[in-house]
């Protein structure tokens, strides 16, 4: 019975004020022209996470040092791959800029999607990126992941707006930035500001020691009926 280990890679980053996904279109079957996440068998002589980088520059043309990466799941239903018995190992990467992406050799073409309007995807990749996003959604609430998306200097107005289209929320200026500010470690200020003929200076802060943010920054809880 043939076995494979696979690696997929959630790329999740922020566009135009919108969580967005990266997606590849496939150039073989199964599921060819179907889109589907980046990704690719491991190779017999490799270390999951190197497979993992691997798959990130040949199918992006993204480097490692771009992005937050991290191990996220992994997935073996018996018939999750029409080609064989797979198990894939899932891996979460967030972007703080969202390069111009370069499709691999097994993909037509590769392409940003807000999360909001995503098609259907190959394999079981819906259930793989779902699970990806709330592991993002959810980390921001108790750790400073929010600042992988951001460049290493950034406002607190940018900051919110990762939070509001990761969580797909609106958020009260004054009151994120007070907690933005006042959460022990969690951003501290440069000594700069921004410039330009556009609006007043706005203080400028960069990603403090923290590796758990106390208190958290709890989304809104949906009202129970």
């Amino acid at each position: 019975m043939a076995f494979a280990v696979t690696v997929d890679l959630v790329m999740l980053t922020v566009r135009q004020d919108a969580l967005c996904a990266l997606l590849v279109r496939r150039a073989i079957p199964p599921y060819e022209s179907a889109w589907a996440l980046p990704g690719g068998f491991v190779r017999e002589d490799e270390d999951l996470t190197d497979a993992a980088v691997r798959e990130l520059s040949e199918e992006t043309g993204i480097q490692r040092e771009a992005a937050h990466l991290e191990q996220l799941a992994t997935y073996g239903t018996p018939a999750r791959d029409p080609r064989a018995r797979v198990v894939t190992v899932a891996y979460l990467a967030l972007l703080p800029a969202a390069p111009t992406p370069k499709a691999g050799t097994d993909a037509a073409e590769a392409e940003w999607c807000r999360v909001a309007d995503l098609p259907a995807l190959a394999f079981d990749h819906d259930r793989i990126l779902e699970d990806g996003i709330e592991r993002a959604r959810a980390k921001l609430e108790y750790s400073p992941l929010a600042t992988a998306f951001c460049p290493p200097e950034f406002t607190i107005a940018e900051l919110r707006a990762v939070y509001e289209a990761v969580w797909s929320a609106t958020l009260d200026p004054r009151n994120f930035h007070r907690k933005a500010t006042t959460t022990p470690g969690f951003v501290v200020p440069t000594g700069r500001s921004t410039t330009g003929d556009r609006g007043r200076p706005a203080q400028l802060f960069t990603r403090g020691p923290a590796t758990v943010l106390h208190p958290p920054l709890l989304r809104a809880t949906p009202p129970t009926t």
